[in-house]
């Protein structure tokens, strides 16, 4: 039972176990989801194929923007849905999904105040804009880690009643025989080989997409073919195999979000704070190749299209007091990635470049001075130096199935499918059909809003109604 299948039929054994929702995947979007259903006293099931709850969101910083928050409007930062909204259509031109857009605009705020009411105290990320954003509303719990998100969820969702199954692979869907696509019961292998079948009145996907398969990235994400992957091995593109078999419409497959910013070969993040801070991306040869502004998504083509895939972020103390201020750098800086040169002289010598092609690069970094890439500096970088070496990597995906602004399922008709729905990377997001499009945090923003409103639209279907 290695490939995900759709069974039609009454499942063997679906009676043993019943719950009026489950959800595959228990990563940001799925205990969101299950968080709320189970504080409504709605039960439900998670089922997650790992031992403990990882996914994407524990691989992520776990920054997730909102507008309008609590803890936003505390901090005495104007901002609001609409504003979002447009900064997520202006960094995908204009391509992203506008019912997605507006519908996850619209709830990041609620669902952020929701989580918060269960526990979990976010602050806003000071210090610097991430790029495209034009207001600080990146919230992120005090380690500023995705695991820390992770755990912290966990703990919320499965306090407030949601049953969290583990080693758990979701691998069959069963539907009804009369082809309405009606979901029944989902198959899950368990270590030994023993299939456990869990009927369901309502099911969410919350496996997140596809960046994990090979064939599929190579398919729909030729640019990242031979890009180092920073995601989970279990985005192996279940709900679009899931998907394509019921009938399910697809969108926006060759939007993804890749970092320009992954040290190599530590294999860590390596923060684009470095770079909206006055640092710089330069290559074997000495150069800047692009505006290191636009985004760390777009970047991992960049860095990929250089000599040997690589460069070098270069910066200076008052960076690096920044950096020091996030874990994932931290533990790069542990691992060796962190190398300081007294000038350029030095720096030169370990990028192994012209030492005066690169002072010419480093001088023209000033306020003021023409750049023909199209950035504007705020300040010069002071020596002595620091550099990470660092490569292009692909993250997480951000196309899947197609859904409405309520998270169901479409087919290819354009008509919802009548109790299967998706969110977080299992389905299209909200950055268009292209790398460039993704803005920092469409991720999250995905899964925690997706899965809010998932959970609302799961107890509709139900004959609830949620606060």
């Amino acid at each position: 039972m290695s490939a995900p299948v759709v069974r039609r039929g009454v499942a063997p054994g679906a009676d043993a176990m019943h719950v009026p929702v489950a959800i595959i995947g228990a990563g940001a979007c799925g205990l969101t989801a299950a968080l709320r259903l189970a504080s409504a006293g709605i039960e439900t099931v998670l089922i997650e194929r790992d031992a403990v709850p990882t996914g994407s969101t524990a691989l992520s910083s776990g920054f997730i923007p909102a507008a309008g928050s609590a803890v936003q409007r505390a901090a005495g930062i104007e901002d609001d849905a609409q504003r979002f909204a447009a900064d997520i259509q202006a960094k995908a031109n204009g391509t992203a999904s506008p019912a997605l857009v507006a519908a996850y605009t619209g709830a990041a705020a609620a669902a952020m105040d929701a989580l918060g009411a269960h526990g979990l105290r976010f602050e806003v990320l000071d210090g610097f804009l991430y790029p495209g954003h034009t207001a600080r509303r990146m919230h992120t719990l005090p380690e500023r880690t995705g695991a820390a998100l992770v755990a912290a969820l966990e703990r919320a969702a499965t306090g407030a009643g949601a049953y969290l199954l583990t080693r758990a692979l979701a691998r069959e869907i069963w539907t009804d025989d009369e082809g309405q696509g009606r979901v029944s019961a989902v198959g899950c292998e368990r270590p030994d080989g023993s299939v456990d079948v869990i009927g369901c009145d309502v099911l969410i996907l919350a496996c997140n997409g596809f960046g994990g398969n090979a064939a599929m990235v190579g398919e729909y994400l030729p640019a990242m073919r031979e890009a180092v992957y920073g995601g989970h091995a279990g985005n192996d593109g279940s709900a679009i195999q899931w998907g394509t078999q019921l009938g399910a419409r697809l969108a926006d497959l060759g939007g993804y979000q890749g970092h320009g910013s992954w040290a190599t070969p530590q294999g860590a993040l390596i923060s684009w704070a470095v770079m909206m801070d006055g640092g710089v991306q330069i290559n074997r040869e000495g150069r800047r190749f692009h505006d290191e502004t636009h985004g760390y998504s777009e970047a991992a083509v960049h860095v990929l299209a250089q000599p040997d895939s690589v460069a070098w972020n270069v910066f200076d103390d008052r960076t690096l007091a920044l950096a020091r201020g996030f874990p994932d750098f931290v533990q790069a800086e542990q691992g060796q990635a962190l190398k300081t040169c007294a000038g350029v002289p030095e720096l030169a010598a370990l990028i192994g470049c012209d030492p005066l092609v690169l002072d010419q690069t480093l001088d023209a970094v000033r306020p003021g001075a023409p750049d023909p890439l199209g950035r504007r500096f705020e300040r010069t970088l002071q020596e002595p130096y620091h550099a990470v070496k660092v490569t292009g990597a692909l993250f997480h995906t951000q196309g899947g199935l197609d859904i409405d602004a309520q998270c169901r399922v479409l087919d290819n008709a354009g008509q919802a499918l009548p109790n299967l729905l998706a969110a977080g990377g299992a389905a299209r997001g909200v950055s268009g059909n292209d790398v460039s499009g993704y803005l920092s945090g469409n991720g999250l923003l995905s899964a925690v809003a997706g899965g809010h409103i998932a959970a609302a639209t799961a107890a509709a279907l139900l004959g609830r109604r949620l606060d």
